[in-house]
């Protein structure tokens, strides 16, 4: 067979895009695929078995639309264009995530849908429960919390909350930031598939989860009412409340469902509660609501079966897988532990070194200190020392000054002793100078009192001399040199001798008076002398004494 007939036997295919919340995909299909073929493809693609939660949705006429599965991808009102895109979505959600979601793959779709839907303000969330959604979102793409590692601002670039809790709170980024790590850091040793498990636990308690809303209306002219379908029946809300339905059909209390055109029908199963009718907008949405109230009624009487074989291997491959990563997760949780405390241990270790090497630093810093002491010290000893010989030098010097200063002490003290003996002897020559002074002065006044008689007598002798003279020679008187010789001599000659005598005795007297009078004056002199000495010598004794004081 020729190569250009294998060509020619090779079907034609077109061209899809299969976009998953976090991904998008490219596929070459056959003409004559039907949409389950198409499906089958991109479920074996993501390694997903739990396909019945799943669809294709592809919008055309600005309605959202799923694919069947059971036509032929091209025979159905697809958009014409190159590639044709198909979004992989979440048709049918579980009433428990926790008891259905048995792939870990299945699980992660989930989270991304929802946390979109929650970001999208498609789900209804209060900012609390957001900030605490947002945690488990930044457990399940980061890990553990590291403060060392997730610095401030890491969480900048990431969508976590939605733009109207933004808009509502007047909080800044880092707040924002600061409020979602305080509740990121207490989920500490959370795998990635539990923090997202989590998160939709959370999420399956919103009023708005899980909920396909369409607009209706009770008659053919007023839309007022919204019909919503989800996993545990069909719910009436008014156009404004999407939270608290006005009516709600279980699917297990639903005889049936139908649609003619636009009007679409429900009747309980109870034939005597009223039969529920209301009309949509167009006919395509009956046909979606009809297709998603099958679906999810499928899947709600099957949730209420004996499991099949499948579903009871999944869930047994489930269990195991959980098992083995419980273990798994313990055993790298130990292994983290143990690696943190190695890394503490091994911080403590450089710690310690860094300590050791650091009070080695100062080990060797005190050292070189104690030996540049040692240096000084030893220079201060040499210095001690010369200043110990120059001190015993002083000191002998001194003790010898001491010894010179006891004897000068002893020396002056006898001096002194001396000086006072002298002292007393110059005072009591002093007494005595004074006694003789006053004395000599009473004499001196005795001798002038004599010396005053004396010349008294003698001017009398004189004046009797006369008048006996002029008696007995009253005519010698005007002329004596008429007077007999011989008389005038023997006359005179007896007064002569009485005034030689008297004359004599004045003159002695005199010369005896001046010659004790210069005695006095030579004895004064010496004794003024003897007295400047010894105030000198006094004077040299108390300076002694002070100096004798301050070398003490």
């Amino acid at each position: 067979m020729s190569i250009r007939g294998l060509k020619k036997k090779q079907p034609k295919t077109f061209k899809v895009k299969i976009i998953t919340v976090d991904a998008e995909m490219e596929f070459s299909c056959e003409m004559k695929w039907k949409g389950k073929d198409l499906f089958d493809l991109v479920c074996r693609a993501l390694g997903l078995r739990e396909t019945w939660f799943f669809g294709l949705q592809y919008t055309i006429k600005g309605m959202c639309t799923w694919l069947k599965m059971d036509k032929k991808v091209l025979d159905q009102e697809i958009p014409k264009e190159d590639p044709i895109s198909f979004h992989f979505l979440a048709k049918f959600y579980p009433e428990k995530v926790e008891e259905e979601l048995l792939q870990e793959i299945t699980q992660h779709l989930f989270f991304l849908q929802v946390k979109k839907q929650i970001l999208d303000e498609e789900i209804y969330c209060s900012p609390e429960a957001t900030v605490l959604l947002a945690s488990y979102a930044v457990q399940a793409k980061y890990g553990d919390y590291d403060p060392n590692f997730h610095e401030p601002g890491f969480l900048a670039h990431d969508e976590l909350l939605p733009k109207r809790v933004l808009r509502q709170y007047q909080l800044t980024a880092e707040m924002w930031e600061e409020k979602i790590t305080a509740w990121y850091a207490e989920h500490r040793g959370i795998a990635r598939d539990e923090a997202e498990m989590n998160y939709l636990k959370i999420a399956q308690d919103l009023e708005m989860y899980g909920v396909n809303y369409f607009p209706i209306a009770q008659n053919k002219n007023h839309t007022d009412l919204l019909l919503g379908v989800d996993a545990k029946g069909i719910h009436i809300y008014s156009i404004n409340n999407r939270f608290s339905p006005n009516k709600s059909f279980e699917w297990s209390a639903i005889r049936n469902i139908s649609y003619s055109e636009k009007e679409l029908t429900i009747k309980p199963l109870d034939k005597k509660a009223e039969v529920f009718k209301f009309f949509s907008s167009q006919l395509k949405v009956n046909k979606l609501i009809l297709q998603l109230c099958i679906g999810n009624h499928d899947l709600f009487m099957r949730r209420r079966k004996v499991d099949s074989i499948e579903i009871q291997q999944m869930k047994a491959q489930a269990r195991e897988e959980k098992a083995r990563k419980k273990m798994e997760n313990q055993r790298l949780a130990r292994e983290k532990q143990l690696r943190e405390e190695a890394e503490r241990a091994k911080e403590e270790l450089e710690r310690r070194l860094f300590q050791l090497e650091d009070e080695a630093r100062q080990a060797n810093e005190a050292l070189l200190r104690s030996q540049e002491a040692a240096e000084l010290l030893a220079e201060k000893a040499q210095i001690a020392e010369e200043e110990a010989k120059l001190l015993a030098q002083n000191a002998a010097e001194a003790e010898q000054e001491r010894q010179r200063l006891e004897i000068t002490a002893l020396k002056t003290k006898e001096e002194k002793r001396l000086m006072e003996q002298k002292m007393r002897e110059a005072e009591l020559i002093a007494v005595k100078l004074v006694k003789e002074s006053d004395r000599r002065a009473k004499e001196a006044e005795h001798l002038k009192e004599d010396l005053h008689e004396a010349r008294e007598a003698e001017r009398k002798a004189k004046q009797k001399l006369l008048d006996i003279t002029r008696l007995n020679y009253p005519h010698m008187v005007k002329y004596p040199q008429y007077l007999p010789t011989d008389a005038r001599d023997a006359n005179f000659d007896k007064g002569s001798i009485k005034l030689d005598l008297k004359d004599i005795d004045l003159k002695r007297l005199s010369f005896e008076i001046e010659r004790e009078r210069l005695d006095y004056l030579e004895k004064s002199r010496k004794f003024e002398d003897r007295l400047k000495e010894l105030k000198s010598e006094i004077h040299a004794l108390k300076l002694e004494e002070k100096q004798c004081g301050l070398y003490s």
